[in-house]
């Protein structure tokens, strides 16, 4: 179960007074793709990386290229590709109030009529000519947590990841905070001049 406070570590590089990387675990990974799973992420999804506002591309850009080796297939492609519906239950505290229209199915009340279904519920049972008054409930797919995953949430707990100021997400690795240090024009200094600093992030539940 996750834990209501989820703490990341704060990479600073205090002689430009400057965030390098953020180290954290699944937790905060899990909540940053999660904004892809609101529909943001089909927005994102269709618009050009130069058209896409603030890092949003980034992020999104980032998750198409993580390696299946931190995030099941099917969880990638429910962030790459989201369905409202899915999720309308967990959006309340990040969006307005919207109602999510639910699919329903109507068949006549006699047994042998029940095959014969219709998404009018005034429309009449070409079998017995009955009202088709029987509701039934659609069940929509949904491919957000894989079968083959019992971790819960999006990536995978095998590492540590880096989140970047871009919200770029990436496994930790030597390579990778090198790259970055270079990126960030730190270089040949000493680590005295890298300060470390961690942070809490609070359920909003509690």
């Amino acid at each position: 179960m996750a834990s209501p406070t989820v703490s990341l570590k704060l990479v600073i590089d205090t002689k430009g007074k400057r965030v390098v990387y953020a180290e954290a675990g699944k937790d905060f990974v899990d909540f940053v793709f999660n904004i892809l799973s609101l529909p943001v992420g089909t927005v994102t999804s269709l618009l050009p990386k130069q058209d896409m506002a603030g890092c949003l591309g980034d992020l999104y850009e980032g998750l198409v290229n993580l390696s299946g080796s931190y995030i099941e297939p099917t969880n990638k492609d429910a962030l790459l590709k989201p369905i409202l519906c899915c999720y309308a239950s967990s959006l309340s505290l990040l969006l307005p109030n919207m109602e999510s229209k639910s699919t329903y199915l109507y068949s006549c009340c006699r047994s042998n009529c029940q095959l014969n279904v219709s998404n009018d519920p005034k429309s009449y049972c070409s079998y017995c000519g009955n009202f088709r008054s029987l509701r039934l409930n659609f069940a929509k797919e949904t491919k957000r947590v894989s079968p083959d995953n019992n971790e819960g949430g999006f990536v995978k707990e095998v590492a540590t990841y880096m989140i970047m100021d871009n919200l770029v997400v990436k496994p930790m690795a030597a390579a990778s905070i090198i790259s970055l240090l270079n990126e960030f024009n730190v270089q040949d200094v000493a680590w005295s001049e890298i300060a470390e600093d961690v942070s809490a992030v609070q359920d909003r539940a509690d």
